[in-house]
């Protein structure tokens, strides 16, 4: 492996990352940086993380590939994979989640459900409007970060879905009564429909509902976070 794609909170954050994967120090790469991160409610977490590409230099051929020290002891390496391996994904990640929240001022609980495709983190507490956010932003920037952190312990990839006060059903309700208006409109006026900017599962909730539709078609475009959903006639 020559060179990986990482993402973090920071920049800095996502360097390591990338460092820590390929087993080099940061002068033996090369870096750049794909996406800087954007910050989002209160600054307190990033709705978007830096993802930055870090490259091995090349060897020159005079010199042998450099061999760790003597004072290097793989044990303690070792020790520090068994240690990450004996943590489990979800509950770090229930337990980032707690932190965030203490940091807003709120104490919350997360009750963790297991389905077919994934985890499921409810989360419980009084005055959870400013977790989920208008229309589900901030909470969909925290299901971000939680999946991040809980793959950071886990050897295969792991999918949480976070959810509080049953928002996610709530929301998927309210984009199906848009999908529907919505092509009612298209179907009247015989123009497309081009909707607002919206996550992917958002995206699908649309495509799903209209997939069916004797009159209707629907398609996005666009580049994220800015891709749209546009609902037309047949």
């Amino acid at each position: 492996m020559t060179k990986v794609i990482t993402s973090g909170k920071t920049v800095e954050d996502a360097v390591n990352q990338g460092l820590t994967e390929l087993g080099v120090s940061r002068d033996k790469v090369e870096i750049q940086v794909l996406e800087q991160p954007s910050k989002g409610f209160l600054g307190l977490f990033g709705v978007r993380a830096a993802k930055v590409e870090v490259k091995l230099l090349p060897v020159p051929e005079a010199v042998p590939q450099p061999i760790k020290p003597a004072a290097y002891k793989p044990e303690l390496d070792d020790a520090l994979l068994e240690d990450i391996a004996a943590k489990n994904p979800y509950e770090e990640a229930a337990a980032f989640l707690k932190e965030v929240a203490a940091g807003m001022g709120l104490d919350v609980e997360v009750h963790i459900k297991k389905q077919r495709d994934g985890h499921i983190f409810n989360i419980a507490g009084e005055d959870l409007g400013m977790i989920i956010g208008r229309r589900g932003q901030t909470l969909d920037a925290l299901q971000y970060l939680t999946n991040i952190v809980a793959n950071r312990y886990s050897e295969s990839f792991v999918r949480i879905v976070l959810d509080a006060e049953n928002f996610r059903q709530r929301r998927r309700k309210t984009l199906e009564d848009l999908a529907e208006r919505l092509a009612g409109q298209a179907i009247r006026t015989g123009k497309e429909v081009v909707l607002e900017p919206m996550p992917p599962l958002e995206r699908k909730v649309i495509h799903a509902k209209l997939q069916n539709h004797p009159q209707i078609k629907t398609l996005s475009k666009g580049e994220e976070p800015n891709r749209r959903v546009v609902i037309t006639t047949k």
